[in-house]
């Protein structure tokens, strides 16, 4: 299992998941920095903070999902590789596994990345405009594991991703679950019964309501990781098509 890591970790590295998982942060950071230079009063550091971290649970993750597990699916599917994968002298779940383990690294890089960029994105605004200065102290802590839960809602969508990229050949049907199931979390914002819809776990991390906080936070961790599970069982076994 540990070779197989390494392998698809220098895979990524060769590939364009990097900047990937660099882009989707910036843009979240560059925004706060003209959003917050339009203001004309200091606001919270907790607003800014939240604020990037709904935006990115909200549409940033899913869509980068989505281009990332098409990316990593590609990898193979394009050169037509998963015959000589599938053919190695070793357990074939380790092949899917290893994928998904790194996929879901990438995204908790990318996560905490989003944290570290607005922070600087939102110094940055002070510097050009110094009345803008923060309010509050900056509680990282409590930042770091609102990031932390919205990484843990989003396994759920996650699996789901990384199941129809590496199931079918063409990148189509993968982009086609992500565009919708982003699609309906976005017009369905408001539905109470959202708590239970994959795309709209991660952003119930910063709801007020105890119950839909746990809610989201439970089926999108303990379901999805059994989802990864049967995943990843379910590739082992059938050819790709």
């Amino acid at each position: 299992m540990l070779t197989a890591l390494i392998v698809e970790a220098r895979k990524l590295n060769r590939s364009l998941a990097l900047l990937l998982a660099v882009a989707a942060p910036c843009l979240i950071g560059i925004f706060t920095f003209f959003n917050m230079l339009r203001g004309k009063a200091p606001m919270p550091w907790d607003m800014w903070m939240t604020s990037s971290s709904g935006i990115w649970a909200f549409f940033m993750l899913p869509m980068s999902v989505t281009a990332l597990t098409a990316l990593v699916a590609h990898m193979e599917h394009g050169p037509k590789a998963w015959d000589h994968l599938r053919a190695l002298p070793r357990p074939r779940w380790t092949i899917y596994a290893a994928k998904a383990v790194c996929v879901l690294t990438v995204v908790a890089a990318m996560s905490l990345l989003n944290l570290a960029i607005t922070y600087a994105a939102v110094r940055g605004a002070v510097a050009v405009k110094p009345v803008l200065e923060p309010t509050g102290a900056l509680d990282l802590t409590r930042q770091a594991l609102l990031v932390g839960r919205i990484w843990l809602a989003a396994i759920l969508l996650t699996a789901i991703q990384f199941w129809t990229a590496m199931r079918f050949a063409s990148f189509v049907p993968a982009l086609a679950v992500g565009i919708g199931g982003t699609f309906f979390s976005v017009v369905a914002t408001s539905a109470r019964q959202g708590v239970f819809f994959p795309w709209q776990m991660p952003i119930n991390m910063l709801a007020t309501e105890a119950w839909r906080v746990n809610t989201a936070l439970g089926l999108g961790a303990g379901l999805g990781l059994a989802v990864l599970i049967a995943a990843v069982a379910h590739l082992s076994v059938r050819e790709v098509r």
